[in-house]
This record gives C-alpha cells, sequence and structure tokens, in this order.
C-alpha cells in the first residue's frame, strides 16, 4: 500500500508496539503529541488515515482530530481512547468528523482491521473527488469551447479572465479554488442572451444607453441560474450570481449584501474583470490600478492590494513581459494571444485580436486555413 498512517499517542510504548507489528503491512509513522503529529502532517502529509488516543497533554484527541479534519478533510480520521462515554462519543465524531473509535486494550488485528478499511474509505473519497473534478472539469472546458465559437469576443476575454484568475489564486490563495475558477471560465455565459451590438460596444469600451447597462447587469445572474442546472455546481453559481458587486452593496443583485457578505471569490472576480475592461478601453495596467483606487467603496481593500503587488512584482520581472511576435499560421500554439485580427485571404474575419488560444482555436483556424488560407503574418503575445 502507498498510502500512509499516522500513530499519535502519549503512550511510546505503544507507539513501539504498533511499528513492531504494523510496518510490514503499512506505511506507518508515529507521534509522541498532537502538536508533532501536526508537524508531521505539515511535513509529510498527506495521510490516508490518522489515529489519534483521546486523552494527551495539551490538545487533546478529539480537538488534534478536528484539526487534522481543517487540514486535510480527505483524511480518514480514528480515535482510540481507554474509557468514552456516549456523550464523549458523539462530540468527538461530531467536532472530528470521525471513521471509527476504537476502545483500549484493542488487539493488533482490529487495528490493522480498521487501518485497512480506513484506506479503502479515503481512496474511495481521493476517487469521487478525481472523478468529480476530471469530469465537471472536462465538461465546463467543452462547454466553453463550444460557446467561445458563438460568442468568441466574450469567451477569449473569459480566457484572459481565467488565466489571470489562476494566477491570483498562486499568489492569494482561497478555500475551493476550483470554484473560483471554473467560475471565471463561466463568468461570460449569459451575454449569449444579449444583442450582439451591445457586447461590441462594451468591448470597444463605448458608453452604453441606460436600458443597455440594465441588461447588461444581467449577465451575472443569468449565468448563476445557467450553472444551477448542473449538480455540484451551486458554490460557482454563487459566485458568479455576485461577481458583478461592489464592495458597498451597489451592483447587481440589489439585495442587501455587501463588504464580506459577498464571497471571496466574487468580489476578487470583480477587480479582475473591471481590471480588464479599463485595459481593453485603452489603459495601461497600472493606469487601471491607479483608476482602481480612486472608486470608493468599489473594492475589497485588501483584495486589490494584492493585485496591485502582484503586478508591482511583475514590473520587475522582464520575463512575465509579454512580446509580440510574428508567425505564421501553422505556428500557432495554445498558450499564445492574438494581438492582431485573423482573417482568410479574402478578408473575412475569423477571430478578431486579444483571443487566447485554445485547443478549439487552434482547430478553427486550421481548418479555416487548409479551406480558404490565412491572411499572413500573424501578431501574437507570449509570455
Amino acid at each position: 500500500m502507498n498510502e500512509k498512517i499516522l500513530f499519535v499517542d502519549d503512550d511510546s510504548n505503544l507507539l513501539a508496539s504498533m511499528e513492531r507489528n504494523l510496518r510490514r503491512r503499512f506505511r506507518l509513522e508515529t507521534a509522541v503529541s498532537a502538536e508533532a503529529g501536526l508537524k508531521k502532517i505539515d511535513e509529510s502529509g498527506p495521510f490516508a488515515a490518522v489515529f489519534s488516543d483521546r486523552q494527551m497533554p495539551g490538545m487533546d484527541g478529539t480537538q488534534f482530530l478536528a484539526e487534522v479534519c481543517r487540514k486535510n478533510p480527505d483524511t480518514v480520521r480514528v480515535l482510540l481512547t481507554g474509557n468514552v462515554n456516549l456523550h464523549q462519543a458523539v462530540s468527538a465524531v461530531n467536532l472530528g468528523n470521525i471513521f471509527r473509535i476504537l476502545i483500549k486494550p484493542y488487539p493488533v488485528e482490529m487495528v490493522a482491521k480498521v487501518a485497512e478499511d480506513s484506506i479503502k474509505q479515503y481512496r474511495l473519497v481521493v476517487a469521487e473527488k478525481e472523478l468529480l473534478a476530471k469530469t465537471l472539469c472536462g465538461s465546463i472546458k467543452l462547454l466553453s469551447d463550444i460557446l467561445s465559437m458563438v460568442d468568441a469576443n466574450s469567451f477569449g476575454r473569459a480566457e484572459k479572465l481565467r488565466n489571470l484568475t489562476a494566477k491570483m489564486l498562486a499568489k492569494v490563495p482561497l478555500a475551493d479554488s476550483w470554484e473560483t475558477q471554473m467560475a471565471a471560465m463561466l463568468a461570460s455565459i449569459g451575454s449569449v442572451t444579449l444583442p450582439p451590438e451591445i457586447l461590441l460596444k462594451h468591448k470597444a469600451g463605448e458608453p452604453l444607453s441606460k436600458n443597455e447597462e440594465q441588461l447588461f447587469e444581467t449577465i451575472p445572474g443569468i449565468t448563476a441560474r445557467l450553472l444551477c442546472n448542473i449538480p455540484r455546481l451551486e458554490g460557482v453559481a454563487r459566485i458568479a450570481r455576485y461577481q458583478g458587486k461592489r464592495f458597498d452593496g451597489a451592483g447587481y443583485p440589489n439585495d442587501g449584501t455587501l463588504g464580506e457578505q459577498i464571497p471571496i471569490a466574487s468580489r476578487l472576480l470583480k477587480i479582475l474583470n473591471d481590471f480588464l475592461d479599463m485595459q481593453a478601453a485603452g489603459l495601461s495596467q497600472l493606469q487601471a490600478l491607479d483608476e482602481m483606487i480612486l472608486r470608493e467603496g468599489w473594492y475589497d481593500p485588501d483584495l486589490l492590494d494584492a493585485v496591485r503587488s502582484y503586478f508591482g512584482l511583475l514590473q520587475n520581472e522582464h520575463n512575465e513581459y509579454e512580446k509580440k511576435i510574428s508567425i505564421h499560421a501553422a505556428d500557432l500554439a495554445i498558450g499564445m494571444t492574438l494581438a492582431s485580427d485573423v482573417e482568410t485571404k479574402d478578408g473575412t474575419l475569423i477571430l478578431s485580436k486579444g483571443h487566447y488560444i485554445t485547443e478549439m482555436i487552434l482547430e478553427r483556424i486550421g481548418n479555416f486555413n487548409k479551406l480558404y488560407g490565412i491572411k499572413e503574418p500573424i501578431f501574437v503575445q507570449t509570455p
């Protein structure tokens, strides 16, 4: 078995006995206190299962396993105890989400059986999460790629937002970051319900009429309603619903939600969305960030500081600058960003500049090139 098990007990003789009897069957590590156990988890984790004595000096086993649950929710937790009443058992299960409780003294074979069951449970949990992640992400990517063919402008921008969000999450880690990235990927899905001329005006930075602005503000709500139809995407839908909400509570939806009541992922997407809009209107990165500082009450100040810090660091990292180069259509690659329109030789527009090259977009350009030929060179930006 490749999965590891951690035994935590202040009785060093018991730990030595466990190691002698179980080390040939399991990858076993031990710790003599809750504090030492947490250090092991930080340095050597993840563990498939953690067995912990209930009565230990300092942090007791119930508190320790609750902290294990917080750090590594997938880890299976087993409580070891010499005496336990019903109230203590219920408290332990509720606080630490305990898988099994073993009452001392227990035979080694019983511990081995619980260890095997714990590893099986861990594998089931990990496999389900992996299947869910791959299925959801694959389905969402397919949906996003197909919709990009319907409204290439909006979904090319969504790809920019997703990439920028991924970079920011590396600097500002959030719980359930996969939901944040998925919300960024699908942030514009509601735009397919709007007339194309409104989307083009917004992309060009042209002023919208009051009615057009109201229509544009409905995009997050439409996106959220569409996502709510997909199981397990309720959190993504909530992030999408509040992505246009200002920190002071103004904006859509008009439901009184403000400040830290707004999902933190939505607050981040609000900053990044506006940042991209300002760049599309012609502002540089630093000009856009300076303008955002003047918008009092619009943004979470801590997140805005983090974004400003990130782009401030980029100014000193020359390898992060995007370089504009000219290439042939056959040399386009996933990850490049178009710095010029892509047209057929007869002048038909295929994609406008600013699009991020995805696998499906690359396939689309290749097909047009085979049938009609592509005007060359094509200018792209690449890291």
